[in-house]
């Protein structure tokens, strides 16, 4: 399934039958303190969707809930026309409130306005991936996900979205989606000390489907372990770095999305990912997260 990257470490994927680099970028921290508002650098956040663009990256993640709007604006203004490599996956399901707070919008009338929305500030026909958001900001929640996976269905039958998938999901929930309709990838929190999908993620490789997590460094708590720092410290990198390229050896159906507002990290981030892990370093983590 993967194919060599001559830049990129990872190589690529196929999310159906779209070909993305297995490093990718998210788009959220382009947005303004908390994920609301306009940057504090508007210029910086087009360099970095730019620079993205640029080293190669072809799967940019975003939400119409990131400003909200704001980061889709973003990727119009830095990338619109897109090339045809370049693949933009969104979510809907989830808006936000003047708290701040990402409150549900799973009925239908939520997610056609949310998917239009989309198309009209990425300035697109179709929407190349859409994932149903589930559960809330603490994590998945139980219970059926039918009705909202239904509504998009009937959007992605109209042409509007290309291909599904589904976010802060159970594995139940993944279940039940895939008896619906066909599904290219599943994003939920994982990360080198969060290893609770483990087992899910097994099970969607043999399946083809890819596993995006989210949070890949721990997000507004970064990780910190002492087996990290001493497996960085030995290969003179950051534990950053490390915990990146550990998702990547991890199985070949992760493609990583992490984020940054600066163009340095950025670079900082797709060297860090391709950095040669042995045996006995990846054991050495894999204990972290059990």
């Amino acid at each position: 399934m993967n194919t060599p990257s001559a830049s990129l470490p990872g190589g690529t994927w196929m999310l159906g039958d779209l070909s993305v680099t297995r490093f990718g970028y998210g788009a959220m921290q382009l947005a303004g303190p908390g994920v609301m508002g306009p940057p504090a650098d508007h210029d910086g956040a087009l360099a970095v969707l730019r620079e993205a663009a640029s080293l190669g990256i072809t799967h940019i993640d975003t939400a119409g809930a990131y400003g909200p709007r704001v980061t889709n604006q973003l990727i119009r203004e830095a990338l619109h026309p897109c090339p045809a490599s370049l693949h933009i996956v969104t979510k809907v399901g989830a808006v936000r409130d003047r708290q701040g707070g990402w409150p549900p919008a799973r009925q239908p009338e939520d997610l056609r306005r949310a998917v239009h929305e989309n198309l009209e500030d990425l300035g697109l026909d179709a929407l190349d991936v859409v994932n149903l958001r589930l559960g809330d900001a603490q994590g998945p929640r139980p219970g059926s996900l039918a009705e909202p996976f239904e509504t998009l269905v009937e959007l992605q039958q109209q042409g509007l979205i290309r291909h599904l998938g589904v976010s802060n999901a159970t594995a139940e929930q993944v279940s039940e989606a895939q008896a619906i309709a066909p599904i290219v990838c599943v994003q939920n929190m994982y990360n080198l000390a969060y290893r609770q999908d483990d087992e899910l993620i097994d099970d969607l490789a043999t399946k083809n489907i890819a596993y995006v997590p989210f949070f890949p460094l721990g997000g507004f708590t970064p990780l910190q372990s002492a087996a990290l720092s001493a497996v960085a410290t030995r290969l003179n990198s950051t534990p950053m770095s490390v915990a990146l390229a550990w998702l990547l050896r991890r199985s070949p159906n992760i493609l990583l999305i992490p984020g940054t507002s600066s163009v340095t990290h950025l670079r900082e981030n797709v060297a860090g990912a391709g950095l040669p892990l042995s045996d006995e370093e990846l054991a050495e983590l894999d204990k972290i997260g059990h």
